[in-house]
């Protein structure tokens, strides 16, 4: 059995940008127990570092993430072992939503099924144009369920549903379309283009960033009326903020915003 920390590549650089790279490239980058205990351990030394700022996952070979590695799943007829895969990768899942930092999905290849899922979880996405993507599990008998919890919360209800009914790929001029990924970039220009968005968000209040995201998240499961209220609350907080008065107090005096929180 392959350790853990095998799998999965990780690096920090001076600005708090963590970088994570799925490392089996023979099993394209497959979801296993493994895999998963190491993405899990490397998200929870993320949020555990007060000086993150960002998070880049990618992968290794030809795939980004092939999704769940159907072979080991065959190999254990056992409803116990399905149901604690399954809840780890949900925790995977979570654990990226309760960040408070961005999580960039850098896809490269083929995201399937989980993998797909994987993109669709991630707070932004950078696609080559040799990206594919499919919820393919229906191929084999087997409905993507989990995968649809995020994938439903990207793209419009009835390409989701084709795409889970069907398990057919769609490239990435079409998952930019569908709102699955942000840019799509030539394979040469993929890692200029995901450190011009990371830069891009890095230089800005590292406050502001992780209330906006915990914010967004959570008022789209409300009705109208309680996702203003909580909104309107996270404002005020945030203005509390010493750079949000900063940057209020270099807009009326017309100068750039001397940021304190970087």
């Amino acid at each position: 059995m392959t350790e853990p920390a095998a799998l999965l590549s990780t690096s920090r650089d001076t600005r708090g940008v963590h970088t994570l790279t799925l490392n089996d490239p023979k099993r394209f980058n497959a979801l296993s127990t493994e895999m998963l205990a190491a993405l899990q351990q490397a998200l929870d030394a993320v949020a555990s570092d007060a000086g993150a700022r960002a998070v880049v996952l990618a992968g290794t070979g030809k795939a980004f993430c092939a999704g769940h590695n159907l072979k080991d799943m065959a190999a254990h007829p056992d409803l116990d072992y399905y149901r604690a895969l399954f809840g780890q990768c949900n925790k995977v899942m979570l654990s990226i939503n309760q960040l408070p930092v961005p999580v960039i999905a850098r896809v490269h290849g083929i995201a399937a099924a989980a993998g797909c899922q994987l993109v669709a979880q991630c707070d932004l996405a950078v696609a080559s144009t040799e990206a594919r993507f499919a919820t393919s599990g229906i191929h084999y008998g087997l409905f993507c369920s989990t995968p649809s919890v995020p994938l439903v919360r990207n793209v419009p209800a009835k390409r989701a549903m084709e795409m889970l009914l069907t398990g057919d790929f769609i490239d990435a001029e079409t998952a930019q379309r569908e709102g699955l990924v942000n840019r799509v970039v030539a394979p040469e220009r993929l890692d200029a283009e995901v450190a011009a968005l990371v830069s891009s968000i890095v230089e800005k209040p590292a406050v502001a960033i992780a209330m906006g995201k915990k914010l967004v998240y959570q008022q789209r499961e409300l009705g109208l009326q309680a996702a203003y209220q909580l909104a309107g609350q996270t404002m005020a907080a945030n203005m509390m903020d010493a750079d949000a008065l900063e940057g209020a107090r270099a807009f009326a005096q017309k100068r750039e915003p001397a940021w304190k929180g970087h």
